[in-house]
């Protein structure tokens, strides 16, 4: 006696739950949702490949539908952190920021950043003001702040 195709339904849906549990990336739950519905129709007595049509359509509907729907509300619920809340901090130069010969220096908040302008071109003198514009690394890219 063989496995039923609606036990072997809800196993694949019961795997790719818990899959999607453990990575929580947003890919296994929609086959997972594809795969409850082929359970179903295979519980009503549905042939095989009306399950597994069914089982496709599902997941690649949910998958191109709502992923992107989930993904934007899972994304705004991330807290910024420090360093994301230094953009658009102004700042004072405390060297010279030229970046065709070495960064420079701000300080911030009691500690020292190397300061990279954010065009190549500009050089922004000892005491000027900056704005951050973004942080990569342990770096701070700034522009000169207009007055």
């Amino acid at each position: 006696m063989g496995i039923s195709e609606s036990l072997i339904w809800l196993i694949i849906t019961v795997v790719l739950s818990v899959i999607e549990i453990f990575t929580m990336g947003l890919v296994t739950i929609w086959f997972a949702a594809g795969a409850a519905v082929a359970f179903v129709l295979a519980l009503l007595g549905a042939p095989l490949v009306v399950q597994a049509v069914a089982f496709l359509v599902v997941s690649i509907v949910v998958l191109v539908l709502v992923r992107p729907i989930a993904a934007k509300h899972f994304n705004n619920r991330l807290k910024k952190t420090n360093i994301d809340a230094y953009v658009g901090r102004k700042l004072i130069a405390k060297t010279d920021i030229d970046n065709l010969h070495g960064a420079g220096k701000v300080d911030m908040d009691g500690s020292t950043w190397i300061a990279v302008s954010s065009m190549d071109n500009i050089i922004i003198r000892a005491g000027e003001t900056v704005k951050v514009v973004d942080v990569q690394g342990v770096k701070l890219i700034v522009e000169r702040e207009e007055v």
